[in-house]
C-alpha cells in the first residue's frame, strides 16, 4: 500500500461539491461543532457508565477517546450512533438534537459512519458488494456509479484485485480496511471508530492506521476510541481521557500526553508507558 493511498481522492464526507467548495475553518476560529454532547448520562442498572459527559467535535477534526477498558469510550460512541439510549442529557449532530424521541433515527444513522473492532463484513458478499450495499440500498446510488466509486477507493488502498473476493479470503488488516471503505463510501458527516485495531495482529495495525491518517488529511470528522496512544498523539486534534464514565481531562495531544493535569491521567499514561505503548 502506498504511504498516502487517499491523497488523490476528493474530500470524504458530505456531498462532493459541498465538501470541495466549503473552505476549511481557519485555525483559531470557532466552528459550529459537527457533534456535541451536553451532560450525557448513561447507566446500566446501578452502574454509571457515562456521567454528565460534555463533548464538542469541530468539523474536519479528530477527537481521540482514551482510557482503560470499561471507562465508557465504546458506550459513548454507541450513544452517538443511537445504538444506546441516553438516560439524561442530549446529543446534537450539526445542531440538531438527535436524542429527541421525535428524531428519525434511520436518517441520523445515514449521516454517521461506524467501524467496530469486529469487521462486521457480510460473509456472503464480495468486497465490492459489501462496499456498495449502503450507497445503493440506502442512498439510491445507481449500481454502475456505486461500483465505480468503490473500485476507485479499493485501488487507492492497493486492494483493487480483491474486489471479487469474499471476506474470509482476506487478512485481518485487509478486512478492516474494507470495513473503513464501506463506512466512508456513503460520505458520512461523522465517522466513529471503535477500537478498530484491537483484534488485529501487531504487524497489521499499521496498514489500518495509515488509512485513518489519510482520512484525516482528507478532512473527515472523526471520533476514535483507541488504545493506540502513539497514534492518538499523532492524529488527534483533541484528546479526551475517560475514567469511570467521566471525561477527566481533555486538551490537545501536547497537553494531555505531555503535561497532564490530573493525577489519574498521569497514572494511566505511566502504566501505558511502562507497557511500551506510548
Amino acid at each position: 500500500m502506498s504511504a498516502d493511498p487517499l491523497s488523490k481522492s476528493e474530500p470524504l464526507g458530505e456531498d462532493r461539491t459541498a465538501a470541495r467548495d466549503r473552505p476549511l475553518p481557519s485555525p483559531g476560529l470557532a466552528a459550529e461543532p459537527v457533534l456535541r454532547l451536553d451532560a450525557v448520562r448513561k447507566t446500566y442498572g446501578s452502574a454509571v457508565v457515562l456521567a454528565d459527559v460534555d463533548l464538542a467535535v469541530p468539523p474536519h477534526t479528530v477527537t481521540a477517546l482514551i482510557g482503560a477498558s470499561g471507562s465508557g469510550k465504546s458506550t459513548l460512541l454507541r450513544c452517538v450512533n443511537l445504538l444506546e439510549e441516553v438516560d439524561d442529557g442530549a446529543v446534537f449532530l450539526d445542531g440538531e438534537e438527535i436524542t429527541d424521541p421525535r428524531t428519525d433515527q434511520d436518517a441520523v444513522r445515514r449521516r454517521i459512519g461506524v467501524v467496530f473492532q469486529a469487521y462486521n463484513l457480510f460473509p456472503h458478499m464480495t468486497v465490492l458488494e459489501n462496499i456498495t450495499l449502503a450507497p445503493r440500498r440506502v442512498h439510491r446510488v445507481p449500481r454502475e456509479r456505486a461500483e465505480q466509486e468503490a473500485r476507485e477507493l479499493l485501488a487507492r488502498l492497493g486492494l483493487a484485485d480483491r474486489a471479487g473476493e469474499y471476506p474470509d479470503r482476506l487478512s485481518g488488516g485487509q478486512q478492516q480496511r474494507v470495513a473503513l471503505l464501506r463506512a466512508v463510501a456513503t460520505r458520512p458527516r461523522l465517522l466513529l471508530l471503535d477500537e478498530i485495531t484491537a483484534a488485529l495482529d501487531p504487524e497489521l495495525v499499521g496498514e489500518v492506521l495509515a488509512v485513518v491518517r489519510d482520512l484525516k488529511e482528507q478532512g473527515m470528522t472523526m471520533v476514535i476510541a483507541t488504545h493506540e496512544m502513539a497514534f492518538a498523539r499523532e492524529v488527534a486534534d483533541q484528546v479526551c481521557f475517560l475514567d469511570a464514565g467521566v471525561v477527566l481531562e481533555r486538551g490537545t495531544p501536547a497537553e494531555v500526553f505531555g503535561a497532564p493535569a490530573e493525577p489519574r491521567t498521569r497514572d494511566f499514561l505511566r502504566r501505558i508507558t511502562e507497557a511500551g505503548r506510548l
